[in-house]
């Protein structure tokens, strides 16, 4: 399974970036949809994700200002940043795990799968 991730870019503080990412490939279902950061000198935190029954999970620091959305049909998984300060500078990668279809000359069968994206970088600036 493969992931599609856009929308980084350049704003200025106090502005909005949507991120987009598209998942692609065998898969069979997803149980989870989602969103990490990892900014300069610092480990890969989780921003938000979304599982099959639409819960949706923020970390403190972004919650009230950015909304984690899914389309099902379209396998894809979005993020909307408002009010975005100088520390959401980052690159934010998209995350999906859930089952894909694998196959052998002895059938096809459902098998987990955990697939990240190439990353998007989000620069804010003052």
């Amino acid at each position: 399974v493969q992931l599609q991730a856009s929308g980084g870019g350049f704003v200025q503080a106090g502005g909005s970036l949507r991120l987009s990412c598209a998942a692609s490939g065998n898969i069979f279902s997803i149980n989870l949809m989602g969103w990490h950061r990892q900014a300069p000198g610092k480990e890969r935190e989780l921003v938000a994700d979304i599982n099959i029954g639409g819960y949706m999970n923020y970390a403190d620091s972004v919650k009230g200002r950015f909304t984690i959305s899914r389309d099902k049909d379209k396998n894809m998984v979005y993020l909307q940043m408002t009010s975005l300060k100088l520390e959401d500078t980052a690159v934010y990668y998209c995350n999906v795990d859930g089952l894909s279809m694998n196959c052998s000359t002895y059938g096809c069968y459902p098998g987990p799968f955990v697939s990240w994206g190439q990353g998007t970088l989000v620069t804010v600036s003052s």
